[in-house]
């Protein structure tokens, strides 16, 4: 839908026709980022976090060698064409979405026979139909699927409406300029406390879902009180500083192009709010609370 349907959005949703190029890119890594989440979460219950940090770290590696050489490449192509080098930006976010996938692929061929193995041989191994394991699974991933697709529904709502809001008050070049800002610059940096702290959010929902699964409240209280100190950690610093030193953040990462020092320092007042709500959301989950993160994210949506 999205490879079929990117002009429609770029050039009537978006208002951007310089982005469908983007769009058609993108649409293939929708598929391995769908099989990639089942497999991480999937290892995650089972806290071996290893496996899904290695996968996101060569997925990362690759984005990041892909995305110099196929800009590169285009740039020489197209003779420096804006729209094809972002196509081929997100063309190397695509197939390193391919590459996490195909080592997640990989390593679960090589520990299948071990973790079958270790289920049969557990007191606690029981056969189920297929039938009760789907409904089971169902129940659980509903409600954090509508969570995480209340987070996208939300950026997807900022695209559509803050270009068309800002039209009415500025040329359409401006308009795009000033999106492009907030969502190439300052999304991408008050994103990165995020990334850092989702690492305490993941590994909290199966620390406290076995605890609970023990009746071990000590545990649970513990874990939850020492994520959310580390998060006040992560996020607070990060706050004070975006919003004190926006400007040279900009000067330095963006040499020729350090305009959004106030859009910055006015986002970086959320980070502190976003990090504590991806902790509290990860404690909920593991606690079997699924239903009060997706009101949240619905909440956020309308406000």
């Amino acid at each position: 839908m999205l490879f079929l349907g990117a002009g429609l959005i770029a050039k009537v949703w978006l208002q951007i026709p310089e982005a469908e190029m983007t769009l058609v890119a993108l649409s293939p890594a929708i598929f391995f980022v769908a099989i990639s989440s089942v497999m991480r979460g999937y290892f995650n219950a089972r806290q071996n976090i290893k496996a899904t940090a290695k996968s996101q770290t060569i997925e990362q590696v690759f984005k990041t060698a892909l995305t110099v050489i196929l800009v590169e490449i285009v740039a020489i192509i197209s003779h420096a064409s804006t729209e094809w080098m972002a196509g081929g930006a997100t063309l190397a976010t695509t197939l390193a979405t391919f590459a996490g996938f195909g080592y997640l692929y990989l390593f679960f061929k090589t520990k299948r026979r071990e973790i079958a193995r270790e289920i049969k041989s557990t007191v606690n191994y029981k056969y189920e139909r297929v039938k009760t394991i789907i409904k089971k699974i169902l129940l659980v991933s509903i409600p954090i699927a509508l969570t995480a697709i209340m987070s996208s529904l939300n950026k997807n709502i900022d695209s559509f409406t803050v270009v068309r809001s800002l039209k009415e008050f500025l040329p359409e070049a401006e308009a795009i300029t000033q999106y492009g800002i907030l969502g190439g610059k300052v999304d991408t940096l008050t994103s990165l406390p995020l990334s850092i702290n989702v690492a305490f959010s993941t590994a909290l929902v199966p620390a406290i879902s076995a605890a609970k699964a023990k009746h071990d409240k000590k545990t649970i209280t513990k874990r939850t009180s020492f994520s959310l100190l580390t998060s006040m950690l992560i996020g607070l610093p990060c706050t004070v500083g975006m919003f004190i030193f926006a400007g040279p953040i900009l000067n330095l990462l963006f040499p020729n192009a350090s305009a959004g020092e106030i859009i910055l320092q006015i986002s970086s007042l959320t980070i502190i709010f976003t990090i504590l709500d991806q902790t509290i959301n990860g404690a909920l989950q593991g606690y079997g609370k699924l239903l009060i993160p997706t009101l949240s994210m619905g909440c956020r949506g309308i406000s």
